[in-house]
């Protein structure tokens, strides 16, 4: 019977075996520092004990951040650039720094913990000199933390075509830690933009705007006046009005006869425009747009105007132009 799954061997292979002559070193000073901790009266603060602990300490960090590197390499930047999705380098950049630092941070808590070293303490003595540290890197941090607002709210990403309130117009080239780089339209001139200055401003994304014509047909059983005409456009326009994501300044109605050998009727043709920036959003706002159908079939209803809808929908993708 094996002991180990074939995934779980594979992994191992990929992940740890590179690194075994480390992670043998750092088991081999892990028991040393617990034998010298387990040996009655032995003082931990020696010239033994602390260089042997030290030396753990960087190993074991070190070693955590070989293995986060292997696993980042083979399987988190596999799993993105096999997601479909716009690999942003400088967003992985991030995720390595933010782990290597969580490791560096976490070692030393542990380290001070274990040899009774108020390292809090030690950080609040720095005082004045650590304000002015901080007020001196005050426009720096603003950036870097408004560099990662943007990468989690991801109102745009490298390639979007975005608009400013200054009049900036232009393709998104990069997004740094720090600056955002724009290749205006026309000039071709490259602008970088603090990232600090973009949470605070609107910004218009012309590339993520999606807006979907709807085509609805409704047949009436006879031929419809303008006045009732009138009367129907109306109620179309104040059905879909409070819907959000529809756009009813584009919504449009058209009448127009039609003759056959039995009877004579008046078809409607009503194209709605629905606007959206993904995927998930245009589907519930169909979804929304399909309850506004019903609230019209049932005011029309109420106006005893007989008809029927034509089944499907039909949508069109209508590009907006930029």
């Amino acid at each position: 019977m094996q002991l180990i799954s074939p995934q779980a061997l594979a992994a191992y292979q990929k992940v740890v075996k590179p690194y075994e002559g480390l992670l043998v070193g750092v088991i081999g000073l892990a028991t040393l520092d617990t034998t010298i901790h387990l040996i009655p009266g032995f003082p931990q603060s020696s010239l033994i004990e602390l260089p042997i602990s030290l030396s753990l300490a960087i190993a074991a960090s070190w070693l955590a951040s070989r293995l986060f590197k292997q696993i980042f390499d083979v399987y988190l930047l596999d799993a993105a650039i096999n997601s479909g999705r716009k690999v942003n380098s400088e967003i992985l950049l991030l995720v390595k720094l933010l782990a290597n630092l969580s490791i560096i941070f976490f070692t030393t808590i542990i380290f001070s913990e274990t040899h009774k070293i108020n390292i809090f303490g030690l950080v609040a003595s720095l005082g004045i000199g650590g304000l002015a540290v901080a007020f001196a890197a005050q426009k720096t941090l603003e950036q870097i933390l408004g560099g990662i607002v943007i990468y989690l709210d991801r109102p745009f990403v490298v390639d979007d075509y975005i608009g400013l309130p200054d009049g900036i117009f232009g393709r998104v080239e990069s997004i740094g830690l720090r600056s955002t780089k724009i290749r205006t339209s026309g000039k071709g001139t490259l602008i970088i933009v603090p990232n600090s200055s973009l949470t605070q401003v609107n910004i218009e994304n012309f590339t993520g705007a999606k807006k979907v014509m709807a085509l609805v047909y409704l047949n009436f059983h006879r031929i419809i006046e303008k006045e009732e005409q009138a009367l129907i456009r109306q109620i179309i326009l104040n059905s879909t009005s409070d819907i959000f994501g529809i756009d009813s300044r584009n919504t449009d109605v058209n009448f127009r006869e039609l003759n056959s050998a039995n009877e004579a009727k008046t078809q409607a043709q009503i194209a709605f425009f629905i606007l959206g920036s993904s995927d998930v959003s245009m589907g519930l706002r169909r979804q929304l747009f399909d309850i506004a159908t019903e609230n019209i079939t049932e005011k029309l209803k109420y106006y005893d105007i007989a008809f029927d809808i034509e089944d499907p929908t039909i949508y069109v993708d209508s590009p907006i132009t930029i």
